[in-house]
């Protein structure tokens, strides 16, 4: 799985679920932040129709986190970055010591198949509940046409 892809999961999903996931996993490994986790604001872009021309449409505040894994680990050195909307400076720092994790190459199977997977079918069965919501309240606008 890419990491994009594992990135986008992890920043989607609530932060409990991941913690309670990531526990069962069992890997316990010793890290440190080498930056944040902070709390900033990102300027959103927006184009109309997708095709013209960028307009700044405001800002989000976004926390990011960076951590190191320890020397005594299979992958010393490896270095995880975590991005997540809002100020959830835990949920930051859990989704850079996953990405940190997630270099190495068994560790990454097991995350991907363990805690990613889930998380994305979750993802999947909450959007499903939105578009079932949604379409019970849509309308249908149409024209008549009299018949003179």
């Amino acid at each position: 799985m890419s990491q994009a892809r594992r990135q986008r999961v992890l920043a989607l999903s609530p932060r409990q679920q991941i913690e309670t996931r990531w526990t069962t996993l069992g890997i316990r490994i010793a890290h440190r932040c080498v930056r944040g986790p902070e709390t900033g604001m990102a300027m959103l872009r927006g184009r109309m129709g997708g095709t013209g021309r960028a307009f700044n449409l405001g800002e989000m505040t976004l926390t990011r986190a960076s951590v190191v894994l320890d020397e005594a680990s299979p992958v010393a050195g490896a270095l995880g970055h975590g991005w997540v909307r809002g100020r959830d400076r835990r949920h930051a720092e859990l989704i850079a010591l996953i990405d940190a994790c997630a270099q190495h190459e068994a560790w990454a199977r097991h995350i991907d198949s363990e805690l990613i997977a889930p998380l994305e079918d979750a993802l999947e069965a909450r959007r499903g509940e939105a578009a079932r919501d949604t379409a019970a309240t849509r309308v249908d606008f149409f024209t008549l046409v009299r018949g003179e």
